[in-house]
């Protein structure tokens, strides 16, 4: 066991694949119970949340595109074991986006970015903070490197969501730190998640690790033990902190 989280309830956000399932795992062997939101993975989510037991594992189904799912998806969270100690934000929408798109999908697909990774979070955390305040709790945020060094040009959007979330997450830590409340970022590079593995198949490993100096993709097992042990309570100093987790790809 890494650390412990005997007695803990989490809420990790896009809990059915990638960082956010294996999240989902460490937390509950460390002793914690989980509450598993998913929007459209639910047979992942299902067969994860069997395998840790009902006991320990509840599952919240909530499209963060709607307006007011946020919330909705807290309220949920919280009646499933009755309060929330530890908030993971892990759900992102990444969906490339060229400059000469049309219009409509320019629209709909920045609206959809900002939503998903911005203001869904901000609802989370607008609904989570009066609910710590009383006990105190710790957040964790995903991010990306992309929030620091930018990121391709069909990318550029979710850079400025994550970019984003950077800054809303470090206004939390500045503001709630004397209230008991913790709140701590991590920003992976590449990461080797179901979704990465498209990516991988087209341009190659190789040349995704071209800038990597380690020379090897990170697992989501391995971004997950940083999220663990920031949910211990063993890093309260760092909170408001932004821990890289690429390799050495990126140092800001």
């Amino acid at each position: 066991m890494l650390v412990d989280l005997s007695g803990k309830i989490a809420l990790v956000t896009g809990g059915s694949k990638g960082i956010g399932a294996a999240s989902i795992r460490l937390l509950a062997r460390s002793g914690a119970k989980v509450v598993l939101h998913y929007s459209s993975g639910q047979a992942e989510a299902e067969r994860l949340a069997a395998d840790i037991g009902s006991d320990s594992c509840a599952l919240v189904r909530a499209d963060l595109r709607r307006r007011g799912a946020a919330a909705e998806l807290w309220r949920a969270s919280v009646e499933a074991f009755g309060r929330i100690d530890l908030l993971v934000c892990n759900a992102a929408l990444v969906a490339p986006l060229m400059l000469d798109a049309a219009d409509e999908q320019w629209d709909r697909v920045w609206a959809d970015t900002m939503q998903v990774n911005v203001r869904a979070i901000a609802d989370l955390y607008r609904a989570a903070l009066p609910h710590f305040l009383i006990g105190g709790g710790s957040i964790v945020a995903v991010a990306s490197r992309a929030a620091f060094r930018g990121d391709e040009t069909h990318l550029m959007h979710y850079a400025a969501s994550k970019g984003a979330l950077v800054a809303l997450t470090r206004s939390i830590a500045k503001n709630f730190a004397a209230d008991g409340i913790t709140a701590y970022i991590v920003a992976p590079g590449f990461v080797r998640t179901e979704r990465q593995e498209a990516v991988i198949a087209t341009r190659g490993e190789a040349d995704m690790l071209r800038d990597v100096p380690l020379g090897e993709m990170c697992t989501p097992d391995a971004v997950a033990n940083v999220i663990a042990f920031l949910a211990s309570g063993l890093a309260r100093h760092a909170t408001g902190a932004t821990i890289d987790i690429n390799g050495a790809s990126y140092f800001h």
